[in-house]
């Protein structure tokens, strides 16, 4: 089985790594990172693809993700590109820096945002994806209305994704409530295939 030592790589890099690998026709691949994103993101990446996946943590700061190509596995492409087919590319994408809108006051930046999250709906079948990052992440991590917002959006099949960078960075990975931890190669390719981006 093929090893990729990942460790100390940042985010995308263990990603593209183990995308690279597949491309040279490996179906067995062992992954080794020294952080839970990167964990998550490769894990992901691999499930994606129809491999059998196990984890395993081998110390303070390293994880063992274990791949091997199952009859379901598929040839490397990129897990954002696994996008509903629309006519003229109506893909619309959300992307969310920040938990509040607008400046000035906070609290009313709270429930604007609650609002506005309540009211994507509206889009229909257009609305294809959000996308967390940065301070957006708290959304998908913290009670309220926006939580319950997006949990709704998802259970109607839009795509959340939630960047695991962001997420370690504010200490929120164990409070993530909805959405899949995501990394910056399937967001940069989600921008690339929405047919809109909308930034509150």
């Amino acid at each position: 089985m093929e090893q990729l030592d990942c460790r100390g790589l940042a985010c995308p890099q263990p990603v593209m790594r183990s995308r690279d690998a597949l491309a040279g026709g490996t179906q067995a691949l062992e992954v080794l990172v020294d952080n839970e994103p990167a964990r998550e993101n490769v894990r992901r990446f691999f499930e994606g693809r129809g491999f059998s996946v196990a984890t395993s943590q081998e110390g303070p700061d390293c994880w063992r993700i274990s791949a091997t190509a199952g009859d379901a596995a598929t040839a490397p492409q990129q897990a954002a590109q696994a996008a509903p087919a629309a006519e003229g590319n109506s893909r619309t994408l959300v992307l969310i820096t920040t938990e509040t809108i607008g400046r000035g006051d906070d609290v009313l930046g709270g429930k604007l945002m609650g609002n506005f999250l309540a009211t994507l709906p509206e889009l229909g079948a257009r609305l294809w994806r959000i996308v967390l990052i940065n301070g957006g992440v708290k959304l998908a991590s913290c009670p309220g209305p926006a939580l319950d917002a997006l949990k709704k959006m998802e259970a109607e099949g839009v795509s959340v994704l939630v960047c695991g960078t962001c997420l370690a960075h504010f200490g929120l990975l164990e409070a993530k409530a909805v959405g899949d931890t995501s990394n910056m190669l399937d967001i940069v390719t989600s921008l690339d295939l929405a047919g809109k981006v909308i930034r509150p």
